[in-house]
């Protein structure tokens, strides 16, 4: 019983002590999520070239909006710094909701066939294209440079609410030039 009771008492105190130390704040605080009620999104059309992305269900558009690319707006993502968006299908594939700007949703570039093909010439396809807000940065940015980011789509704030609301793991997204 004795070896028991020091035993107790050990991890007691060290229990405390862990609890006294001092914990890391979060860099950014969790965001207040907007909740959607509505028909579910069953896929994602984004056209680079006229800016304008449509969330869709069937064939009816839910919602639609302007965006600005990445800094080489014209041609498919080829390597890692390039400067450019997708094109083609892809699918959401995770949300983040600590996001330097402000809420992103996660596309799956690069696919095996993006990786393969960058491979060919010994370089990284890239990854982290993402659905998001500007945050602070991006509406600095974003007045005067629309299409600022490394290869994702980029939309306010508010819409990237919206856009994080309604879609799901594994809905389609179709990048066209």
């Amino acid at each position: 019983m004795q070896k028991f009771n020091r035993r107790f008492a050990s991890l007691s105190i060290l229990a405390a002590l862990a609890a006294c130390g001092k914990s890391e704040p979060l860099a950014r605080p969790a965001p207040q999520f907007k909740r959607y009620f509505g028909p579910p999104v069953t896929q994602v059309a984004v056209y680079k070239a006229k800016r304008r992305m449509h969330l869709l269900n069937g064939k009816t558009v839910l919602k639609s909006y302007d965006f600005g690319l990445g800094n080489q707006p014209v041609g498919h993502k080829q390597f890692e710094g390039d400067g450019k968006t997708p094109e083609g299908l892809y699918f959401i594939d995770r949300f983040n909701p600590r996001s330097r700007y402000h809420l992103s949703v996660g596309i799956s570039y690069p696919n095996e066939r993006d990786k393969a093909y960058a491979a060919q010439f010994g370089r990284s396809a890239g990854g982290d294209i993402m659905f998001h807000g500007r945050g602070p940065e991006g509406n600095l940015l974003a007045p005067a440079e629309w299409d600022w980011t490394a290869g994702c789509i980029t939309v306010t704030d508010e819409e990237s609410e919206d856009i994080y609301a309604m879609l799901k793991i594994g809905t389609p997204v179709w990048l066209h030039a």
